[in-house]
């Protein structure tokens, strides 16, 4: 039986809006997206379209029906960054719950967990690093914008930058593996590799944990930005600091 809910929990620049199109594009698994994205109620009223003064309780539910799109399962992507807030306010709202997962499951029902994460942390890295460079963070399949903030500015190789995230991002999933550990979660574990190489099996082995109906084809609705850039930052990165 499928659960009420799923969370895609994961960090920037790991294939998770890849999934979550697919997942939205599948007609059966929700519309799951960032809702809570940003560690501020204000910026969380402003994503659904709500006022800023909207009670707590109010911005749950406005972002349940969001997250489900016309189905009967609510998708949430988590970002390890937003997690915080995030449980926090959920612990505020349900006082009596005994853990994170209880006052995840008191808000939105049974839910299941997904860990989608990227093994090479130095090309992740990279990625953010040209992504807020260049202010393109995401390409329609069509080759239009996606998500493009500003106009950016001329990429250039910077090792600094890109040691920072890479130190960033190997925090989000040890931090993300010691909250399974202390929450007795179980995720299912998908990996960029592999979602990138086969998104439509990626999609339908989410679907199967998930309980839910594989409905015909998927077609990615996203297109990949890395290009020979990236992997001469990627190469010279690791030839540098011998990673």
């Amino acid at each position: 039986m499928p659960p009420a809910a799923y969370i895609l929990c994961t960090s920037p620049r790991s294939g998770s809006t890849l999934l979550c199109t697919l997942l939205r594009d599948s007609g059966v698994a929700g519309h799951p997206q960032s809702w809570f994205h940003r560690p501020s109620l204000e910026d969380w009223c402003r994503g659904l379209d709500l006022p800023s003064a909207t009670p707590l309780t109010d911005i749950f539910t406005a972002a349940t029906i969001k997250g489900r799109g016309g189905t009967n399962i609510f998708g949430l992507r988590l970002q390890r960054h937003s997690a915080p807030f995030f449980i926090a306010q959920l612990r505020a709202t349900h006082p009596l719950a005994t853990s994170d997962t209880a006052a995840i499951a008191a808000q939105f029902g049974p839910t299941k967990y997904i860990h989608l994460h990227r093994a090479d942390k130095v090309a992740q890295a990279v990625s953010l690093v040209r992504a807020a460079q260049s202010g393109l963070w995401h390409r329609n399949a069509d080759g239009s914008d996606l998500e493009r903030t500003g106009q950016g500015q001329t990429p250039h190789y910077d090792p600094q930058a890109i040691a920072a995230e890479r130190d960033a991002l190997t925090t989000y999933d040890a931090e993300w593996e010691a909250w399974f550990a202390e929450q007795d979660i179980a995720p299912m574990r998908l990996t960029y590799d592999a979602l990138a190489a086969n998104p439509a099996e990626a999609l339908h082995k989410t679907l199967a944990f998930l309980d839910l109906p594989i409905a015909g084809e998927p077609k990615p609705a996203t297109a990949p930005l890395a290009d020979a850039i990236n992997a001469d930052w990627i190469t010279r990165f690791k030839a540098d600091t011998a990673t």
